[in-house]
């Protein structure tokens, strides 16, 4: 049986489902793009993903979605780390788009 979250949103890691589960999907939107994982990223943030990423964990669930992650991946939290032992460097600088 499905609880009541499978149905009306993501199953996902927390805390938001906009920039936690919406960040990875982007993440590993531009991964597919790339065709494999990038050695080397600059993620520029705007609005609310500039104003509030670390705090809301948008920063990890990007790097998640560039490492092939899901969103309801229970490795999000480490994702920096993990991303960081396999060589990825990613850069989060904060832009008006």
């Amino acid at each position: 049986m499905k609880g009541v979250f499978d149905i009306i949103g993501p199953v996902m890691i927390g805390p938001s489902s906009s920039h936690t589960a919406g960040a990875t999907r982007l993440g590993k939107l531009a991964r597919a793009i790339l065709g494999e994982a990038p050695c080397q990223v600059i993620v520029k943030l705007h609005g609310s993903f500039a104003k509030t990423y670390r705090g809301h964990g948008t920063d990890k669930a990007i790097a998640a979605g560039l490492l092939g992650f899901s969103s309801d991946d229970e490795r999000i939290p480490a994702a920096l780390t993990i991303a960081s032992a396999a060589g990825m460097k990613i850069e989060f600088v904060k832009a008006s788009l």
